[in-house]
């Protein structure tokens, strides 16, 4: 059982340019980090909309003879984390319908609390699924809606959903971006010369020397076409809630997302975490990669030195066969080392961003021991996870949370730490100087959750329906 966190999906999406699908396979890759287990790629070539997907990683699912084959001048792309349940194709994203008024292809980033009632409800009426994700939901809503253009069905079907969505559309001639009005995904604008992309993050942008403009706003919808770009702000206004998880841990480091450098607000997340939950120690280590910024602002903060104690292996497949000899802790050892010559005699702190289930920390701080630290002292950069996610990340139960029904005492003696620290909720938000805490949502920490959750026992039947797949 996987002790971690999964974002739920990347999207992109590429109007006129040449080279629109193999920038978007660029995109898909800068993306790689959001959803590793299938990737799609839909072009839009002389009235007609080409399709490509597959399971595995970008660089497995494409090569260069199948980029030429998605020809014309706009493109769509999706990475998809399967979130529960087996990974199948017929789940995988971008997905491409033919209806009343033509083709259309949709990629969505994000999860619909509403799904499974919507799901029920079209289906008495007649409508009949593909797939078990709730983006198709999205699509059945399209092709019901008596809406005389694309963009005006569109707005129709996502009036009736309630939830998280980055959605990124493709028509024959148009390239359309929708982002909800709680803002509750992340989804940005750019250029290159003439040519305009969206992506999930700014680090796609990044790859393919796109200038960053800005986001696209909570409950906004773009219409790209030949005739240039149109707003739509359709929806009724909705508090932000950004979800605070994209700087703890989701996006890459060097993304901008909502308006702020995630590097610089995770090594703002270890200042904090020093000040509120100092050590008595001689060094300072994270749990590699997403743990490095914030063990850096730990250290330079707690004046005490930074050194990489773990070391991480990146060449671990997706499977690997274990010994038939038992290695005491192999599923971590196989993807982090502890150096022996950097910890031994030393009292260590070890940051990390998240603590899940508590296996994967226990077993970390057990290396650390092993290889002759005298203490270790465990911080998180975060607080503790005490509820499951609706809007579109993996998470487990919250039965299955170890900070759900125990205290941070009884954390740290499951993991055997010598200390345990987690930055405190205000804590969270200090990087925003004034402390407050509107504009973001933060339920898995709090248990308060913004959008209603209608969907009954969404964690027991996601065998049924992958309520969470949808990006």
């Amino acid at each position: 059982m996987v002790d971690r966190f999964h974002e739920e999906c990347g999207v992109v999406g590429v109007f006129g340019h040449s080279e629109a699908a193999n920038l978007a396979y660029l995109s898909l890759y800068a993306l790689q980090h959001r959803g590793k287990e299938s990737a799609g790629i839909v072009s839009a070539n002389e009235g007609m909309l080409l399709s490509h997907r597959g399971l595995g990683l970008v660089n497995e699912v494409f090569n260069e003879e199948i980029i030429r084959k998605l020809k014309g001048t706009a493109a769509i792309g999706h990475n998809r984390y399967s979130t529960a349940g087996k990974t199948l194709l017929k789940n995988t994203q971008p997905f491409v319908v033919e209806y009343g008024r033509g083709s259309l292809a949709i990629a969505h980033n994000g999860n619909l609390v509403n799904a499974h009632e919507l799901r029920e409800h079209l289906q008495a009426q007649g409508s009949i699924f593909q797939s078990t994700v709730d983006t198709e939901v999205i699509m059945h809503l399209i092709a019901a809606s008596r809406g005389e253009r694309v963009i005006d069905r569109i707005i129709a079907a996502l009036a009736q959903v309630r939830g998280a969505y980055s959605l990124v559309f493709l028509t024959p001639n148009q390239l359309i971006a929708a982002r909800d009005p709680n803002g509750f995904r992340p989804l940005v604008l750019g250029r290159i010369k003439e040519a305009v992309v969206v992506a999930s993050e700014t680090c796609a942008l990044d790859l393919i020397g796109a200038k960053y403009e800005r986001e696209v706003e909570p409950g906004e919808v773009l219409s790209i076409s030949d005739a240039g770009i149109e707003s739509f702000r359709p929806f009724p206004s909705a508090p932000r809630t950004a979800c605070v998880f994209e700087y703890i841990y989701f996006a890459r480091p060097d993304s901008r997302v909502y308006g702020r450098n995630v590097y610089e607000v995770r090594k703002e997340y270890g200042r904090q975490l020093a000040r509120e939950q100092p050590a008595d120690a001689d060094i300072v280590i994270p749990v590699p990669d997403s743990g490095v910024p914030a063990a850096l602002g730990f250290a330079e903060e707690s004046g005490l030195p930074f050194d990489m104690g773990l070391i991480r292996n990146h060449y671990v497949g997706r499977t690997f066969i274990e010994p038939r000899d038992n290695i005491r802790h192999f599923g971590v050892k196989v993807k982090l080392n502890a150096q022996a010559d950097v910890l031994s005699g030393k009292r260590v702190v070890v940051v990390d961003d998240s603590i899940v289930r508590g296996t994967t920390s226990k077993k970390i701080v057990q290396m650390v021991r092993q290889a002759g630290a005298t203490a270790v002292h465990m911080r998180i950069s975060s607080p503790p996870t005490i509820g499951p996610c609706f809007y579109g990340v993996d998470t487990p139960t919250k039965e299955e949370l170890i900070a759900h029904e125990n205290s941070v005492e009884a954390i740290r003696q499951f993991i055997t730490a010598d200390s345990l620290g987690y930055l405190s909720e205000r804590g969270m938000f200090a990087f925003l100087k004034s402390g407050e805490t509107n504009g973001f949502c933060a339920a898995c920490f709090t248990g308060r959750y913004p959008v209603p959750v209608t969907d009954a026992g969404r964690k027991s039947q996601l065998v049924l329906f992958e309520v969470t797949d949808g990006g």
